[in-house]
């Protein structure tokens, strides 16, 4: 499970929408096994595929940064199909470091989904779990936290990463 370097805005892998996954073969495995070597050596509690340079919708998310090796989550194809509720946060990227932007996320959401078996998974999220599944599957729709940041904000962060100060 080698761990992968983390794809960094304004890559345009992170810009675009990520494919579906038609098989989980072993190179999908193989994905997953090296976005959750990655993720928890960043550290992070959530990343999608995207952000290690493959362009298909696969997250994974663990609230705890793997302090409970049971709480790991990899959803393939995942869609949220339910969304209540608002609470506005601070969230932060691997994709965009050394960046933050409050972010309006529904703190109550069910999601659908597939895991590595094949099989579908529903999920029922609410509170950081519920805000990192919904960071994670914008990034598989080509969306990062810059877009929900005013322009002259994403203005500043972009000069200071083209000049090197980022």
């Amino acid at each position: 499970m080698p761990v992968k370097d983390i794809i960094i805005y304004p890559n345009k892998v992170l810009q675009k929408r990520a494919e579906e996954i038609k098989d989980i073969d072993s190179e999908i495995i193989n994905i997953a096994q090296d976005m959750i070597a990655t993720m928890y050596v960043a550290p992070g509690v959530g990343l999608a595929a995207p952000q290690v340079g493959q362009s298909i919708r696969m997250i994974l998310a663990d609230e705890t940064a793997k302090r409970d090796s049971g709480k790991l989550i990899t959803l393939i194809n995942p869609v949220i199909l339910e969304k209540e509720g608002e609470d506005i946060a601070e969230e932060m990227c691997l994709s965009v470091p050394k960046f933050a932007a409050d972010i309006s996320r529904a703190t109550h959401i069910f999601v659908k989904g597939i895991d590595l078996n094949g099989k579908e998974v529903a999920i029922e999220a609410e509170g950081l779990l519920a805000r990192v599944l919904q960071h994670e599957i914008d990034h598989l729709d080509g969306v990062v936290i810059l877009d929900y940041a005013s322009s002259l904000k994403r203005s500043i962060y972009l000069k200071k990463r083209k000049k090197g100060k980022i």
